[in-house]
């Protein structure tokens, strides 16, 4: 019985020290695994882009972010020498896109363009399924463009004075059309009421095209619209521009006054890009965008290209970016709060 007991007690002991020697190996091997992670990630940043990318559009084809994006997407594609893959993921005024791209893997082959709507105005007005701070990298600014105040060419106004004195002398029959509520023509006019202090009747469309269809036909007295829409028919006299809300005069428009020259120097508005990636996109994969966009958006047919649609094809640091941002968002909280602006349409 003793002799048994000493052979038990040998044994329990080995099988004790097997099992520090297992733990041991798993705690090394798990070690290893965790040191060779930043390795591979730092490989496959490395080696980006080595199969096709996708782009995110947030509106439908054949509008200005919709064109703006297929022309970035075809020049990154030739610089990386890899596909670009436009796809459009549309609804709720640009949001749907930016809540998919919110959810896609943070290894840069998912990004989107996205404009000044899904990016400060939407957020500010509705409970979304994103957050601009925590789901995002703003990696650049892409293009500005300045907006647009036209009237169709038999209207009786002349200039911006004109429609103010009509709209003082008649409250609430002068009309504008907006391709929604929270859109950049909205808030642009918005800060035209504000100004002025006039009562006007809004008539919201559900998109640009719409809207400025509805103004060459007469329907609607004037709208303050970006510039691609109505470019054309300003060229053609069937569209007449009369102000421009960007802070010096547009080389789009010439001839035509900015609202500071009107006597409204308050209004200034730019319509605007940029490229963002989903949180957490490796900063060797950010950096690899950045070098792609620099030299991209100094392109000379990509600026020719974006000069069509009526934009300034630019690129800014990320810091220059998210301070450009900031500024958005608290000029146009203070301005939808002021005119109790409430939802998208």
């Amino acid at each position: 019985m003793l002799y048994g007991f000493k052979y038990s007690r040998s044994v329990l002991k080995g099988v004790q020290v097997m099992k520090k020697f297992l733990l041991l190996f798993q705690c090394a091997w798990l070690i290893g695994l965790t040191l060779c992670l930043p390795f591979n990630a730092l490989a496959q940043s490395t080696n980006f882009p080595n199969k096709p990318v996708h782009l995110i559009v947030t509106y439908p084809p054949g509008g200005s972010s919709d064109l703006l994006a297929r022309i970035v997407g075809k020049k990154m594609g030739e610089f990386w020498n890899q596909a670009v893959i436009v796809e459009n993921k549309t609804g709720a005024a640009g949001s749907i896109g930016m809540e998919y791209i919110a959810h896609q893997a943070p290894d840069g082959y998912s990004y989107v363009i996205a404009n000044m709507g899904p990016a400060v105005v939407n957020p500010l007005l509705s409970k979304l399924n994103y957050n601009m701070d925590k789901d995002f990298i703003a990696v650049s600014l892409i293009c500005t463009g300045p907006n647009v105040l036209v009237v169709p060419s038999s209207s009786p106004f002349k200039s911006v004075d004109d429609i103010v004195n009509a709209a003082r002398n008649k409250p609430d029959e002068i009309n504008f059309a907006t391709s929604g509520s929270g859109s950049m023509s909205h808030l642009s006019t918005e800060m035209m009421i504000r100004q002025t202090h006039l009562k006007l009747t809004h008539v919201p469309y559900k998109g640009g095209v719409l809207a400025v269809n509805d103004v060459l036909a007469g329907h609607i007295h004037f709208i303050i619209s970006d510039a691609l829409p109505v470019m054309q028919f300003v060229k053609v006299n069937q569209l007449r521009a009369l102000a421009v809300t960007s802070a010096t005069r547009s080389a789009f428009f010439p001839n035509i006054p900015t609202f500071a020259e009107v006597g409204m120097p308050g209004i200034v508005a730019l319509n605007w890009w940029g490229v963002y990636l989903p949180a957490n996109t490796p900063k060797a994969v950010v950096e690899k965008y950045q070098t792609a966009l620099a030299k991209v958006m100094a392109d000379p047919e990509t600026k020719t290209q974006f000069a069509s649609l009526g934009v300034d094809a630019t690129y800014t640091s990320q810091a220059e970016f998210q301070s450009f941002i900031q500024s958005e968002q608290n000029n146009y909280a203070k301005l939808i709060k002021d005119n109790n602006i409430h939802t998208v349409e």
